[in-house]
């Protein structure tokens, strides 16, 4: 091999080598935020730990630094996730539908699907909401653009109906107002059926019977 192909094949390895770093790096930071998330939900943000997050996402504590330097750094990567996780719903709910009656409707259904563990565990991005504010309020903004997706997915679409804006503004906060409620009580009385209810009214709301 001559002196120059030597020195390409190098470097066609060392940039091998830096992509297959960067792809676990990456595979690393989504398990943290994601190991995070769950335990942010089911155990709060105050009592959860960084050595139980880096134990939870299986990653020696040493090297959740490298990732995240902060648990605020942490938050904002879980309002991330959660925002992703909503704009990537709404489109697929915009894909499916094109009718907007109908999308309304897949909406509230995609939403009920994850009844029961709101029942169990309340709204991951009520609660992060809540108590990201006090150690990290960029975290806080950022995972109640969630909501504000989802209110103005539902107001432009109860505008293609016909309805004024600040009516298809006000019925989107009534709607998601009604989810939220039902979401708090449902998990405070441990009833699935108050949930229930408030899906029903959702879509009574949004016209999407």
């Amino acid at each position: 091999m001559s002196g120059r192909s030597a020195v390409a094949a190098a470097s066609a390895a060392e940039a091998g080598q830096g992509q297959s770093r960067r792809r676990k790096g990456d595979a690393n930071r989504e398990a943290i935020a994601a190991a995070a998330a769950s335990l942010f939900w089911r155990e709060g943000y105050a009592a959860t730990t960084l050595a139980g997050i880096a134990v939870a996402a299986n990653v020696p504590p040493g090297n959740l630094f490298y990732y995240f330097r902060t648990k605020a750094d942490i938050a904002r990567a879980v309002a991330d996730v959660f925002c992703a996780e909503t704009e990537a719903m709404l489109q697929a709910t915009a894909e499916d539908e094109a009718e907007p009656r109908r999308r309304l409707a897949a909406l509230v259904s995609r939403l009920a699907r994850s009844a029961p563990s709101r029942v169990a565990h309340g709204c991951p991005i009520a609660l992060c909401v809540r108590d990201f504010r006090g150690d990290a309020p960029e975290a806080s903004d950022r995972a109640a653009e969630s909501f504000t997706m989802l209110i103005g997915f539902m107001a432009r679409e109860l505008g293609r109906t016909g309805q004024r804006p600040s009516l298809a503004l006000a019925q989107a906060r009534a709607a998601l107002a009604e989810w939220q409620g039902g979401i708090m009580l449902a998990h405070a009385l441990k009833d699935a059926t108050v949930l229930s209810e408030s899906f029903r009214r959702m879509e009574r709301l949004l016209g999407a019977q």
